[in-house]
């Protein structure tokens, strides 16, 4: 029996256990589907919770229901027929009781509450609670413009703080390195979305704060649902943000209120793309500045250099004061003066100096080797070309070299004598 067969008969033997055979996808979301529909407790169903998004589209409105105790959420939409006969439509923070039925959506397998009647019941618990934490930061003063610190212009050395795994970090990347290449950037890691972003968060700040070398930091997050951006409202993320050493400039989501983190930074921008272009200055915008500046400097040189030729040509046409006129003329014959004592000093001494080269020239021509060897005086060498100074220097039979005025001369030592002979 080969694999194939065996691993059929395996299939087999084990699919007899199931009763109900094997269903395909679509099978199981139909069961599901009339299992949920036809259940009498689910076709008329009442849930309270707090609304944590709402988004309203052609064909109605979609929102989610959010159980703040278990962080449990339910999908609900209110078909647009239906809006206008309801007393509120919700909005997030809010607390609502929705009236409908469970309801499966095949081609995704998700089920949702379809709304009939919706009624708010008041504020929901997370929005009091965000509105307390905004009233005791507002009564500290961290929301005030004055504490907020500019960013700088020109910063070598930037802090990012997001999830690695978000689109967010790359778009600040992209960003960075298309406006200002070769830019320090230091990348502090934190969770953005759930229980534990809010300690995370501050924990980047804390490296970023001890490592030192960041300029401004910027913190991010992509767009999603309030509910998903919840950190940002949690009162340690934002006490990080408020005890920075650095400036901090937010980019948060997309098309939202503002976060407590966006009130407390000392910038925000609506997208991580914004808050990067914010943080450093763009190369090519630079380049143009400076092209501008370069040309409004070389236009004020030239205009100050066509004044001041003006002013020459002027005044080269004005005829002089009579007073002036004379002070100029006596100026002319002392400077006439002093030009003809500096030329006699200068021959005078020219001359001095001519007769002393002169006379050194003679002396060294004097002391030259050369002019004594052709007077008849010669000069002896060993082989070897030392100069032989004794008689007692030499051996008969010792090869000697005589230097004369005009040559040398190759010679043999045949007799030595100490002292010249009498004559």
């Amino acid at each position: 029996m080969d694999a194939m067969e065996f691993s059929r008969e395996a299939l087999e033997v084990t699919l007899e256990n199931f009763a109900g055979g094997v269903l395909s996808v679509g099978g199981v979301t139909d069961y599901l589907k009339a299992l949920i529909e036809g259940d009498a407790q689910l076709s008329a169903i009442a849930v309270v919770g707090e609304v944590s998004s709402a988004n309203l589209s052609s064909s109605g409105l979609f929102f989610t229901l959010r159980d703040p105790e278990s962080s449990a959420s339910l999908s609900a939409v209110l078909w647009r027929s239906l809006l206008p006969k309801q007393p509120a439509l919700p909005k997030p923070g809010q607390q609502f009781v929705v009236i409908g039925k469970m309801q499966i959506y095949a081609p995704r397998s998700d089920y949702k509450i379809i709304a009939d009647r919706v009624f708010p019941v008041g504020e929901g618990l997370q929005a009091l609670q965000r509105e307390q934490l905004r009233e005791r930061l507002r009564a500290e003063g961290l929301f005030e413009v004055d504490r907020k610190r500019p960013l700088p212009n020109h910063p070598q050395a930037i802090g990012v703080i997001s999830s690695p795994q978000a689109a967010a970090w790359g778009d600040i990347q992209r960003t960075l390195t298309q406006c200002y290449p070769g830019l320090n950037v230091l990348f502090s890691p934190a969770i953005v979305q759930g229980d534990l972003a809010p300690a995370s968060i501050a924990a980047a700040f804390a490296r970023l704060a001890a490592d030192g070398r960041a300029k401004v930091v910027i913190l991010a997050r992509g767009g999603g649902a309030r509910e998903d951006l919840a950190a940002f409202d949690d009162e340690r993320g934002v006490r990080a943000i408020a005890c920075s050493p650095t400036p901090v400039i937010t980019g948060i989501g997309h098309q939202r209120d503002e976060s407590l983190a966006d009130l407390v930074a000392d910038a925000c921008a609506h997208t991580p793309t914004a808050a990067a272009e914010r943080v450093v200055p763009n190369l090519a915008d630079l380049s143009a500045d400076l092209q501008h500046h370069r040309d409004r400097l070389r236009a004020a040189t030239q205009t100050q250099l066509d004044r001041q030729r003006q002013r020459l040509a002027n005044l080269q046409t004005t005829p002089l004061p009579a007073q002036l006129r004379k002070r100029l003329a006596r100026e002319r014959a002392t400077l006439t003066s002093l030009r003809d004592r500096l030329r006699f000093a200068t021959q005078a001494r020219l001359d001095r100096e001519r007769q002393q080269c002169a006379a050194r020239r003679e002396t060294l021509a004097a002391l030259d080797p050369s002019a004594v060897l052709r007077r008849g005086y010669a000069l002896l060498r060993d082989p070897g070309g030392a100069i032989v100074r004794s008689a007692a220097e030499v051996q008969p039979g010792d090869r000697l070299v005589v230097r004369l005025g005009d040559g040398e001369v190759d010679v043999e030592a045949i007799e030595v004598a100490p002292k010249y002979a009498d004559s």
